[in-house]
């Protein structure tokens, strides 16, 4: 089996459960959910989708393997008619976009979640170091 069709297994369905709970808990909703296409990422979207009552989820291809370039096009091409985007993707990009657009060292391990936020509105202005960690959690920190 590849890397891109490898399903969840049961503690990563667990996990991903736990943190859309923990999302709707905390009452953040995106507008729009863009993921990768692997398997375990649309898996992942689809349980957010469901526990939070939101639109099905958008793949785009780019997001697989991505590295902090390829991230900053993605984020960059975003609708500016949604404010709240979730992207849910891989590492080590997830985990280093993070830094590279908040200063913050943090690891995302799977299911982990962080909300940055902009002083701006829009997509097309994200770039380095311009959000702000408003939130973070993970079945780690658990």
């Amino acid at each position: 089996m590849t890397d891109f069709k490898r399903p969840l297994t049961d503690r990563g369905i667990r996990e991903a459960e736990f943190m859309a709970h923990q999302l709707k808990k905390a009452g953040l909703i995106p507008q729009y959910i863009l993921t990768s296409p692997a398997l375990r990422t649309q898996t992942t979207a689809n349980i957010i989708s469901k526990v939070l009552n939101i639109l099905p989820n958008s793949a785009n291809k780019a997001i697989y393997e991505a590295d902090t370039h390829t991230l900053f096009k993605i984020i960059n091409d975003l609708p500016d008619e949604y404010n709240f985007i979730a992207l849910i993707g891989h590492n080590p990009g997830m985990s280093q976009m993070l830094y590279e657009l908040t200063g913050e060292l943090r690891d995302m391990p799977p299911a982990g979640a962080a909300l940055i936020d902009f002083d701006f509105d829009s997509w097309k202005l994200v770039h380095t170091h311009t959000g702000h960690l408003a939130w973070y959690d993970s079945p780690k920190e658990h």
